[in-house]
């Protein structure tokens, strides 16, 4: 899943960014108002983590412009203002939850987790389609009863299908999951192609037939055979 954390305290943006990654989360960063609004404009995340005092603006219009463009984006506050009036506001501006700092790197974890299942699992802790099955928490799959061995790319792959089951996402779309803002670096999509070919082979290889239908000049599709 994708995660934008805003934060201009270095050492604590890098610290959560390294953590989150470490949790299988692709993460990027923003340091300032207007970095954050361009990345939230040009791509899309699961979860911003967001503070609320940021050189050039404030985090609390970087959530009314996400809540009114992505309403589906999970949004945590973080911010080392305890006061009522500021976590009340956030809450009513579209915010999931509301960190005060300081916090443990475990409980921001624990918080996104629980974001993501409600807002992209439907509450559920294990995603099925037919006989595959994808539990976000443990970032593990299996296919009647097998356990998959996927790299972290093809894991994040299964899981971006998972939870768009039945619907066509292009390759575009599935690059940018993938990569984020890094794939503008990228001198081509075909790793997508490579990705979705290595994913289909082991889930074929348990017995199973085809859960990835390509659907010529728009994407792709996965859907129980």
């Amino acid at each position: 899943m994708k995660v934008l954390v805003v934060e201009d305290e270095e050492a604590l943006k890098e610290s959560i960014v390294a953590y989150l990654r470490q949790e299988g989360y692709a993460c990027e960063a923003a340091i300032d108002y207007r970095s954050a609004m361009l990345k939230t404009a040009s791509y899309t995340y699961a979860c911003l983590v967001v503070d609320l005092t940021l050189p050039g603006g404030n985090g609390l219009d970087i959530v009314r412009s996400v809540k009114e463009n992505q309403p589906d984006t999970g949004i945590i506050i973080i911010s080392a203002k305890n006061a009522l009036d500021d976590k009340i506001m956030g809450l009513e501006v579209g915010a999931d939850d509301y960190m005060t700092k300081p916090f443990h790197l475990s409980e921001l974890n624990a918080r996104l987790k629980s974001v993501l299942r409600r807002r992209n699992f439907n509450g559920q802790k294990v995603l099925r389609v037919g006989e595959v099955e994808v539990h976000p928490e443990a970032a593990e799959a299996s296919v009647a009863g097998k356990k998959l061995a996927l790299t972290r790319k093809e894991y994040e792959l299964l899981l971006y299908f998972a939870s768009n089951r039945n619907r066509v996402l292009t390759k575009e779309s599935i690059a940018e999951h993938l990569w984020g803002d890094h794939i503008e670096m990228l001198d081509s999509l075909d790793f997508v192609y490579t990705h979705i070919k290595n994913l289909r082979r082991k889930i074929m290889e348990t017995g199973v037939e085809d859960y990835i239908q390509t659907v010529y000049g728009l994407g792709y599709k996965f859907m129980s055979p």
